[in-house]
Parts: C-alpha cells; structure tokens; sequence
C-alpha cells in the first residue's frame, strides 16, 4: 500500500489535537495581567504538551520519508501512536487545571510513556515491513534515546506521587532531547 493516505490521516488528528489543546484553555474573566496568574499551570502544561505533539508530528514526518511502502500491520501500529496522542488534550487540561498534583502528573506521564511505546512499535512495525537490512532499519539502529526516553517516563510516574514537579522537569528534558529532528534519518535520505 502506498504511505499517502496514512500521513495525510496522521496529520490531520494531529492537527485536530492541536485544536483541541488550545481550545481547553480558558480565557480569564479579568482585563489585568493578575487575572492571568492562575492561568500559569494550564499554560506550562499546554506548552509542554504542544512541543511534545509537535516532536510526534515532526518525528513522524521524518519516519515516513524513508518508508517506501505499509502494510495492514503498520495502519494498525499508527493508529494505535494516535490513540495514545489524542490523550494529550485531556491529560493535559487534567493537570494543568489542578496545579500538577501528583495523580495527574502521573496520569500525563502514563500517556506519555504509552505514546513512546506506541511510537517504538510503529517503527519496528515499520522495519519488519521494510526488512531488517532495509535503510530505515539501519537509519534507526538500536533507538537508544527511545528506550532511555521509555525508561524516564516510567520513573517520572513512580516519582510524581512524592514529587510532582520532578517529574514534570523529567519529561521536559525528556522533550528537550527530542527537539532536534532525528538526524539518523535524515543521514540516511542524504546517503
């Protein structure tokens, strides 16, 4: 099958996701920059959750300019990353709105450890449907920052229920270290 349809349909609910994060922030009742102040979680834990979609979306997109063909297997692993990305909204309003506490930062970290697993798994779907000595399978190696990123989610959601706000500045440098685009694919269209 051909990979149009699939990233077209991919970033259109990015998209939407999006929307609906932006949407979930209220707009205050008050004309001073004081009405603002209680507004600050909700827009940390919206900033956070809009680079962490746009390093899926950007991540994705690079995927897919390797990618030469899908089969039924990898729709299923695609849709199942979306999924967990269409969590984002909720988990974010959810912490946000109640200043980090520790239940809902650990909610938030779950969603984020389950986008990552279902990111892992579309790309190995994606390499045994291109073959193990395919370009993208030598262009993502062993994912050692994926893993290590897996490894971190799981420990900011254990810690969250002591200290929330470790946690959270986990899964920021967590985010920080995804920013740059992954160079490994971008060496291998170059090659």
């Amino acid at each position: 099958m051909h990979k149009g349809r699939i990233e077209a349909f991919s970033d259109g609910v990015i998209a939407i996701i999006i929307t609906i994060m932006v949407l979930e922030m209220k707009v205050p009742h008050g004309t001073d920059l004081a009405s603002l102040q209680p507004l600050l979680p909700v827009f940390f834990s919206y900033v956070l959750s809009f680079i962490y979609v746009g390093i899926y979306w950007n991540n994705h997109h690079h995927l897919y300019q390797v990618v030469k063909h899908i089969k039924g297997g990898v729709l299923w692993a695609n849709l199942h990353l979306l999924f967990w990305l269409s969590l984002f909204p909720f988990v974010t309003g959810w912490m946000g709105e109640n200043h980090f506490a520790a239940v809902t930062v650990a909610l938030y970290g779950g969603v984020l450890l389950m986008a990552a697993i279902a990111y892992t798994v579309l790309v190995r779907s994606l390499i045994v449907s291109h073959g193990r000595d395919s370009a993208l399978a030598r262009a993502i190696g062993p994912d050692l920052k994926g893993w290590i990123s897996i490894c971190l989610y799981a420990a900011g959601i254990v810690i969250a229920f002591w200290l929330p706000w470790l946690s959270v500045t986990l899964y920021a440098c967590v985010a920080l270290t995804w920013l740059i685009p992954d160079r490994r694919i971008e060496r291998t269209l170059v090659e």
